[in-house]
C-alpha cells in the first residue's frame, strides 16, 4: 500500500526537487500541494508568489492545490489552527503523510514534526542532509528552472533579486550564503523542471523592499493553463 502524501509547497525549488523525489519512489503517492496564502494579498506566505503562479504550478505537476488561507498579520496561534484544520481535511482525503522539502535546520523539523503530533498523519523529510553545495547543482543540471524572488539584504545585495537560479547565481553567492538559501538568504520560484509538465510562463516586474526583505514580483505571462484549484 503506497503511503498517500501531502506536500508542503512553497513555490521554490526545495520542494518542487522534494516532488521530484518523491515521485521516483514506488512506495509513494503523492496526492496534493498544501500551500499557505497571505489572503489580504493574494500572495504565499514568506516567498511573496502570486496565487496565480502557485496555481499554474500546480496544474503543471499535475496536482490538486490546497489553499491555507491565513489574515494578514497572522499570529501563530492563527497560523497553527489554520494547518490543523488543512492536516484534518487531508486526513479525511486519505491522506498518511506530509512532506516537508526541509534541508537541515533542526529547529524547523522539529516543530514540523510537533505540529502533526496526534494528527494521523506522518511526517516526511526526503531531502534532509542533502548536501546543499551538491544538491543545488544537481537541480540546476535536471533542469529546474527557478527565479530569486526574495533576499535578505544583510546577506545579498539587491542586485540578486530577479535573478535565475544557476550555475552563475551559485558562483556568485557570498562566502557563508548557503546555496539553498536555507538559511533564509534567498526564496526562489520554480518555472520549470523534471517535476513539470510543461514550464510556466513569467517575467519579472518590480523589485520593492519591504519587511526587511527584497523582492522580485513575478508576473504570470499569457499562456498558462486556465484556472483550477481544489480549495
Amino acid at each position: 500500500m503506497p503511503r498517500r502524501v501531502l506536500l508542503s509547497w512553497s513555490s521554490g525549488k526545495d520542494s518542487a526537487w522534494t516532488l521530484h523525489v518523491l515521485r521516483r519512489d514506488p512506495e509513494v503517492e503523492v496526492v496534493g500541494l498544501l500551500t499557505t496564502v497571505n489572503t489580504t494579498h493574494g500572495r504565499v506566505a514568506m516567498h511573496s508568489t502570486r496565487l496565480a503562479i502557485v496555481e499554474a504550478q500546480a496544474r503543471a505537476v499535475g496536482l490538486p492545490l490546497h489553499v491555507i488561507p491565513l489574515p494578514w498579520p497572522c499570529s501563530n496561534e492563527v497560523y497553527e489552527h489554520a494547518m490543523r484544520t488543512a492536516i484534518e481535511e487531508g486526513r479525511k482525503r486519505g491522506a498518511t503523510h506530509v512532506a516537508f522539502g526541509d534541508l537541515f535546520l533542526e529547529d524547523i523539523r522539529a516543530y514540523r514534526i510537533k505540529q502533526l503530533e496526534g494528527s494521523g498523519l506522518e511526517p516526511l523529510f526526503p531531502i534532509w542532509h542533502e548536501p546543499t553545495a551538491l544538491v543545488a547543482r544537481r537541480m540546476i543540471d535536471a533542469g529546474l528552472e527557478a527565479v530569486v524572488i526574495c533576499i535578505d539584504p544583510q546577506k545579498l545585495s539587491r542586485s540578486f533579486a530577479g535573478r535565475r537560479f544557476d550555475h552563475a547565481f551559485l558562483d556568485e553567492l557570498p562566502e557563508g550564503v548557503d546555496p539553498c538559501g536555507e538559511n533564509g538568504e534567498f526564496h526562489t520560484c520554480v518555472l520549470g523542471g523534471p517535476m513539470f509538465r510543461q514550464p510556466l510562463q513569467a517575467a519579472v516586474g518590480e523589485v520593492v523592499h519591504r519587511d526587511g526583505f527584497y523582492f522580485a514580483d513575478l508576473v504570470p505571462r499569457a499562456g498558462n493553463a486556465p484556472r483550477s484549484r481544489a480549495g
